[in-house]
């Protein structure tokens, strides 16, 4: 239910993110460090959760949204299946994993 170019606005669209490649996928990165990962060719994305939230997240529908096999996932990678998942539960997984990461004077700027 999301698009591309729509995901990148919305990872974008925090203070201070920048758009880098990583091992050939854009990222998405806070202060160096990378919250959000787009998997073009797979139309998905990772999203760098805290494993707590994970839970949460993946608890509404396997095929949706699932860990990120291997030890990745078991830190919090989480791939959400952009065909099939809502913007506003889009926009809330990438709005915890960037205040997870980001300075505190730009994550007290996002509301919740």
């Amino acid at each position: 239910m999301v698009d591309q170019k729509s995901f990148r606005e919305l990872a974008l669209s925090f203070p201070e993110v920048i758009e880098l490649p990583h091992f050939g996928i854009p990222s998405f990165r806070v202060n160096k460090k990378i919250f959000t990962t787009l998997w073009e060719k797979e139309n998905k994305v990772m999203i760098k959760l805290p494993t707590n939230e994970q839970s949460v997240f993946c608890s509404f529908d396997s095929k949706v949204i699932y860990p990120v096999p291997g030890g990745w996932g078991k830190q919090g990678a989480t791939f959400f299946e952009l065909s099939k998942v809502k913007k506003s539960m889009l926009k809330d997984a990438l709005t915890i994993a960037y205040c997870s990461i980001a300075p505190k004077r730009l994550s007290e700027k996002i509301i919740r």
